[in-house]
C-alpha cells in the first residue's frame, strides 16, 4: 500500500512539473527592425538556453510562467525579461570594451560561451568605440594601445617593413599569431622581415589592409590555438568580425599631423635643424622657414548597409582612403631620411548574408587594398656608389612600392532540424609586393644612368576550404557542445624580377658583366684625375651594379613554389556541472613539403562563486615553416655607421645554404600554458591569466657569414634556419569598469602585460655561435615586445560631450647595437685584460638602453547635432621619445623602433556622421 502511494505521488508530481514547464517563443530583431541570427536566450538560474535561427526566431521551454529569460548578443544591450507567450524584442546597440560578451568565432565554437566564463582568455574590442575615442588611423597602432599583450610599431630603414608593420602577441613572431576574418583563415604578407626591431626573419599578416571602418569588432584569443585552428597558432589568434549594419551611413573625416621638435641634444645639420628639409632625392635644403609638423595625413572612410529580402539577409560596404606624408627625424649623416614612411591606401570591403531558406544562408565576405608607399633608404655620400655629374655630394634613394591585397570568401551556414549547424566555405588571398626605386641609380652606368628603376617584387596567394559541424546539447551533462571539420588549404610564393638595370652591373660597353666579361672592361671608380681609387689591398675599386637603396630581383631569384595542406580536428566542451567545465581539442595536419603533424589542447574552467572562475589550459602547437622563409633569397647592401656590406640570402634548398651546413627547414614546435582567474559584479569585470609558452627549432635569420670564398661577388651570406628554443612565461590581465549615474557616463579599463623571454638553447652546431646568432641577433628577439606595458583608458560621457583620458607606460628594452661587431681590441681598458673581459666591455659599450616611459593620449568629443560629432585630440600628447643613442644604431636615426615610437605627438579633428 506504501509503495503504491509513492508511486502515486511521483506520477503526480511529474504531471505537475509537465505541467509547469512552458514552452516559449519569439522574434529578436536589431534596432532597425531586421531579425538578429544567433541571439542567446538563457533561462536565468539554469544552464537552459536557445538561439535564435536565420529569421531571428526561437523557442525554448522553461521550468515555469515566473521564469526570467536572459537575452543577449554581441554588441547590443543585455536584457532581462519575464517568460511569455510570444516575445518580440528589438534589442539597443551598446558598445563595449574587453568585457563580458559571448564569444561566436573564437577560442570556443560554443555559442553560448561568454568571456569572463570562457576557459581560455579573449579580449573583445569595439572597433566603433575605440576609432571614434582615439586618433589611430591604422589597426595595428590602434590594437597597440587597447590589447594587453599586443605590440607594433614603424619602422624605418628596414626594406619592405617600412611599409609593412611587423605586430606580435606576448613577444612571439609576428607569424605565430593567425588572424581570422569572420572565422576563416587570412592569408598572410609575402614580405618576409629582414630588418628592424621585431620580427626579424619572420612573414606576418598585414592587418592594415584590412579598413577600421569595415570592422564590427576584434577579438583576440591570448592563447595557444593550434589544435584548434591550425599553424601559426601558436601564441593566440586574432579575429577580425565585419559589419553587418543596414539602413545607415556611417563614416568620418579625420585630419592629424605630427610634431617635429624631436626631443634631444642633436647637432646642426641634421634633419631637427630649424628649416632643414630634403628634396626629393634626399638631399639636405634649408628653406629659411620652420615645420612645426609632418606626416599630415587625411583618412576618409564610409560605411553602409542594405536589406536583402524580408528574412535578415543585408550586405555591407566600406570604402577608406588614406593619404599619409612623411616623417622626418634627426639621423646621422649615413640616414639623412630617418623617419615613417609616406603612404596612400584606398580600400573597399563587403560582407553580405542572404537567406536561401528558413534553415540555410548563403555568405561572402572580401575586399581589395591598395598601397602606394614611400620611403628614404640609407644615404650614399660619397666613393664608389655616387655619381657626382647626377647627385652631387651624395643623395638618399627611396623605396617605393605597390602593395595589392585581395581577398574573397564564400560559403553556406545551415541549420539542421537535428541542430547540428553545417558551414562549407572557400577562401581566397593574394598578397603582391611590386618595388619601384627612385632617386636611385645603377653606378656602373655612371653618367647615363637612369634614375629609377622597376625593382621586382613577390606574391603570396592561399586558398581555403572548410567544412565544419557543431552542435549544442542542453540535455547532455549541463550542457555539451561537439565540433569537427576538415580543411584543404594550398599557397604558391612567387619572386618575380625587376628590370635589367636593377640588378645588373654593367661593363665599360654597357653589356652585363658576367664570367666572361674581360677585366680591362670593369667600369672603377675613377679619382678626380681619372685613375682608379683602390682599396686597402691596392686593387682598383669597381662600381657596384644595380638600384642604389634595394638591388632589384634578378632572374636567379626568380621563384615559382607552392605546396599543400590537409587537415582535421574534432573538439568538445562539457559543461560537467553548471560550475565545472572542460574543453578538449585534436589536430591533425599534413603538409606536402614536411609531413605530418597532431597536437592536443585541454581547458578547463571552474565556477568558485556566481562572480569568479578559476580557468587553465594546456597544449600542444606548431607553425609550418612559411614557403618565404624557404625560398626567399636576394642579395642586399647592408649599411652601418662602419660602412656598406654586400649580403647574400641565401635559399634554404640552395647549395649555398647547404654547404654551410644548414638543415632543411622543419616546423616549429610549441607546448603551451596558462592559469587564470575572471571576476564579474555588476559593471565590473577582471582577467588576470599567467601563461607559459615554450617553441622548440624556432625559425630564425642567422647573422653574416664570410662568403668572399663563393666569388659571388658577396662580402657575406646568411641564412633561414632552426636556429633555437625559447621559453616565455607572462602574466595578462584585464579590469573593466563602467557605469551610468544620471546623464552621466563612467569607463576604466585598465590593462597590463608582463612577458620574460629567454633562449633556451642555440643550435649552432659547429658554426660560429656569434656568427649563427650572436648576442646581438639575441637582444632583437628577446626586445621583441617590453618586459611589461601598462595602460590606463578613462572614458566619460554626458549628453553631447565625452572625452577619453589614457597612459601608457612601456618599460625599459635594451638592444645591442653594431658595436658587437668590432675588434674586441677596441674595447681594452687595461693590458692584463682577458678575452672575455674584453667581451664583457663590448657589450657594456654596444648597449643601447631605453628607459622606461608613459604616454598620455587626449580626445575630447562634441555632438553637433544627431548626424554629426567632432573629435578633437592627440596622441602621445606630451611629446615623448624613446631616449637618445649614439650613431651605431640600427635604423641610422637616434632611437631603434621600440616603445611608442619615434615621430612624436600626433593633433588630429574628426568629424564623424551618421545618417
Amino acid at each position: 500500500m506504501k509503495k503504491q502511494l509513492l508511486f502515486t505521488l511521483l506520477l503526480l508530481g511529474l504531471s505537475f512539473l509537465g505541467y509547469s514547464q512552458k514552452k516559449i517563443s519569439g522574434q529578436i530583431n536589431n534596432p532597425n527592425g531586421q531579425p538578429l541570427t544567433g541571439v542567446n536566450i538563457l533561462e536565468k538560474g539554469t544552464n537552459n538556453g536557445a538561439s535564435t535561427d536565420f529569421e531571428g526566431k526561437f523557442s525554448i521551454t522553461v521550468q515555469s510562467s515566473e521564469s526570467k529569460l536572459i537575452v543577449s548578443s554581441l554588441g547590443f544591450k543585455t536584457i532581462e525579461i519575464k517568460a511569455s507567450e510570444n516575445i518580440s524584442i528589438n534589442l539597443e546597440e551598446e558598445g563595449f570594451g574587453l568585457e563580458e560578451v559571448n564569444i561566436q568565432a573564437v577560442g570556443s565554437r560554443n555559442s553560448k560561451r561568454t568571456v569572463v566564463n570562457s576557459a581560455v582568455p579573449v579580449d573583445i574590442i569595439n572597433v566603433k568605440d575605440v576609432t571614434t575615442q582615439s586618433g589611430k588611423i591604422e589597426i595595428n597602432e590602434l590594437l597597440q594601445y587597447v590589447a594587453p599583450s599586443f605590440n607594433a610599431n614603424k619602422q624605418s630603414g628596414s626594406d619592405g617593413a617600412d611599409h609593412v608593420d611587423p605586430a606580435s602577441l606576448r613577444g612571439m613572431g609576428p607569424d605565430q599569431t593567425l588572424v581570422l576574418i569572420n572565422g576563416k583563415r587570412r592569408h598572410q604578407s609575402s614580405l618576409i622581415n629582414l630588418f628592424g626591431t621585431r620580427g626579424r626573419g619572420n612573414t606576418g599578416t598585414d592587418l592594415n589592409a584590412i579598413p577600421a571602418s569595415a570592422i564590427k569588432r576584434i577579438e583576440i584569443l591570448r592563447d595557444g590555438a593550434a589544435a584548434q585552428y591550425g599553424s601559426d597558432a601558436i601564441s593566440g589568434v586574432i579575429n577580425i568580425v565585419l559589419n553587418d549594419n543596414v539602413n545607415e551611413l556611417t563614416g568620418a573625416v579625420t585630419y592629424g599631423a605630427y610634431n617635429t621638435d624631436a626631443r634631444g641634444n642633436f647637432p646642426t645639420g641634421t634633419a631637427n635643424t630649424p628649416g632643414f628639409r630634403l628634396d626629393k632625392n634626399g638631399n639636405g635644403n634649408s628653406f629659411g622657414k620652420d615645420k612645426n609638423f609632418d606626416g599630415n595625413s587625411t583618412k576618409v572612410a564610409a560605411n553602409y548597409g542594405v536589406k536583402i529580402g524580408q528574412k535578415g539577409g543585408y550586405a555591407n560596404f566600406t570604402t577608406e582612403f588614406l593619404n599619409k606624408e612623411k616623417t622626418l627625424r634627426p639621423g646621422f649623416d649615413f640616414r639623412k631620411g630617418f623617419g615613417e614612411a609616406e603612404i596612400f591606401s584606398a580600400n573597399f570591403m563587403a560582407n553580405l548574408a542572404i537567406p536561401i531558406t528558413d534553415k540555410i544562408e548563403f555568405y561572402a565576405f572580401g575586399g581589395r587594398n591598395y598601397r602606394d608607399t614611400d620611403a628614404y633608404a640609407f644615404t650614399r655620400n660619397d666613393g664608389e656608389r655616387v655619381v657626382e655629374s647626377i647627385y652631387p655630394g651624395g643623395f638618399t634613394p627611396r623605396i617605393t612600392s605597390n602593395i595589392i591585397d585581395n581577398s574573397i570568401a564564400a560559403g553556406f551556414r545551415k541549420n539542421t532540424s537535428s541542430g547540428w549547424k553545417i558551414d562549407l566555405s572557400n577562401t581566397y588571398g593574394k598578397n603582391i609586393f611590386d618595388y619601384t626605386i627612385k632617386g636611385t641609380l645603377n653606378a656602373s652606368l655612371e653618367g647615363a644612368s637612369p634614375r629609377e628603376f622597376r625593382a621586382g617584387g613577390h606574391s603570396l596567394s592561399q586558398n581555403t576550404t572548410n567544412l565544419d559541424f557543431s552542435k549544442n546539447y542542453d540535455s547532455v551533462l549541463s550542457g555539451m557542445n561537439l565540433a569537427f571539420g576538415a580543411e584543404f588549404r594550398s599557397e604558391t610564393f612567387k619572386i618575380f624580377s625587376g628590370e635589367e638595370g636593377s640588378y645588373a652591373t654593367y661593363d665599360v660597353n654597357g653589356s652585363p658583366v658576367n664570367a666572361n666579361t674581360n677585366p680591362a672592361d670593369i667600369v672603377y671608380w675613377l679619382d678626380e684625375f681619372g685613375n682608379p681609387n683602390l682599396d686597402d689591398d691596392g686593387n682598383p675599386i669597381p662600381r657596384p651594379g644595380g638600384s642604389q637603396g634595394f638591388p632589384g630581383y634578378s632572374q636567379k631569384n626568380v621563384v615559382d613554389k607552392g605546396r599543400t595542406n590537409l587537415s582535421a580536428y574534432a573538439d568538445a566542451e562539457f559543461d560537467i556541472t553548471e560550475k565545472f567545465l572542460v574543453s578538449t581539442a585534436v589536430r591533425f595536419e599534413n603538409y606536402s613539403d614536411f609531413g605530418s603533424t597532431v597536437n592536443g589542447k585541454l581547458a578547463s574552467r571552474y565556477k568558485i562563486t556566481d562572480n569568479i572562475n578559476i580557468r587553465g589550459s594546456v597544449s600542444t602547437g606548431f607553425r609550418a615553416p612559411s614557403l618565404a622563409q624557404i625560398y626567399y633569397n636576394t642579395s642586399f647592401t647592408n649599411f652601418s655607421s662602419s660602412g656598406a656590406t654586400e649580403v647574400l640570402l641565401s635559399a634554404n634548398d640552395s647549395p649555398v645554404t647547404k654547404a654551410f651546413g644548414i638543415g632543411k627547414l622543419n616546423e616549429e614546435k610549441a607546448v603551451n600554458a596558462s592559469l587564470g582567474l575572471t571576476l564579474s559584479k555588476g559593471s565590473f569585470t577582471a582577467t588576470v591569466d599567467g601563461y607559459m609558452i615554450n617553441v622548440k627549432d624556432r625559425i630564425v635569420l642567422t647573422g653574416y657569414f664570410d662568403a668572399t670564398s663563393l666569388g659571388l661577388n658577396v662580402d657575406s651570406a646568411q641564412f633561414f634556419t632552426n636556429g633555437v628554443d625559447t621559453k616565455t612565461k607572462g602574466l595578462d590581465m584585464v579590469v573593466s569598469w563602467k557605469k551610468t549615474i544620471g546623464n552621466s557616463k563612467f569607463g576604466a579599463t585598465a590593462v597590463g602585460n608582463i612577458n620574460d623571454m629567454e633562449i633556451s638553447n642555440v643550435k649552432n652546431r659547429d658554426l660560429d655561435s656569434q656568427t649563427f646568432f650572436g648576442e646581438r641577433d639575441k637582444a632583437f628577439l628577446l626586445a621583441s615586445a617590453p618586459s611589461n606595458k601598462f595602460a590606463l583608458n578613462l572614458n566619460y560621457g554626458y549628453k553631447f560631450l565625452d572625452a577619453g583620458l589614457a597612459f601608457t607606460r612601456f618599460s625599459e628594452v635594451k638592444l645591442l647595437d653594431y658595436q658587437v661587431y668590432e675588434d674586441l681590441e677596441d674595447y681594452r681598458t687595461d693590458p692584463s685584460e682577458t678575452s672575455a673581459q674584453l667581451f664583457d666591455n663590448q657589450i657594456k659599450a654596444a648597449t643601447d638602453t631605453y628607459g622606461a616611459k608613459i604616454v598620455t593620449d587626449l580626445t575630447l568629443g562634441f555632438k553637433l547635432s544627431k548626424a554629426l560629432k567632432l573629435s578633437l585630440g592627440a596622441n602621445n600628447l606630451l611629446n615623448i621619445y624613446p631616449d637618445q643613442q649614439d650613431d651605431w644604431v640600427e635604423a641610422g636615426g637616434y632611437w631603434d623602433s621600440v616603445q611608442m615610437g619615434f615621430s612624436g605627438a600626433y593633433y588630429y579633428a574628426r568629424l564623424g556622421f551618421k545618417f
